[in-house]
């Protein structure tokens, strides 16, 4: 059963951090280019940060660029995403996503690329 779990998620104060991991299970992610998304209430999915497969390209939204960092461990089967500086704008709930690529250099961002989605987990900003 392929599988995506985040975890990482939870309540911080503004200006603070949190890392997100997301474990792949039932495949490997080595042929994936991974995003991750968010949605808060009310709001439509959005892309936040992107790799491609080998990690050597990286793409994110204007709002968490500077702030976020997305990496990946083939090895381990795991991408994270160190978030600093949190605002509470950034609350919502965050979700990993896979889309297979043929390549290195492309580096899917839209919602409909993606094809395997985790169940989400929640970052909360607040004070």
């Amino acid at each position: 059963q392929l599988q995506l779990v985040e975890s990482g998620g939870g309540l911080v104060q503004p200006g603070g951090s949190l890392r997100l991991s997301c474990a792949a299970s039932g495949f490997t992610l080595d042929y994936y280019a991974i995003g991750w998304f968010r949605q808060a209430p009310g709001k439509e999915r959005e892309g936040v940060s992107f790799i491609t497969t080998n990690g050597g390209r990286e793409k994110y939204s204007d709002s968490v660029k500077g702030r976020f960092t997305i990496s990946r461990d083939n090895a381990k089967n795991t991408v994270y995403l160190q978030m600093n500086s949190l605002k509470p704008e950034d609350t919502a709930v965050y979700y990993c996503a896979a889309a297979p690529t043929s390549g290195s250099y492309y580096v899917p961002t839209m919602v409909y690329e993606y094809g395997y989605w985790g169940q989400g987990t929640q970052v909360t900003v607040s004070s």
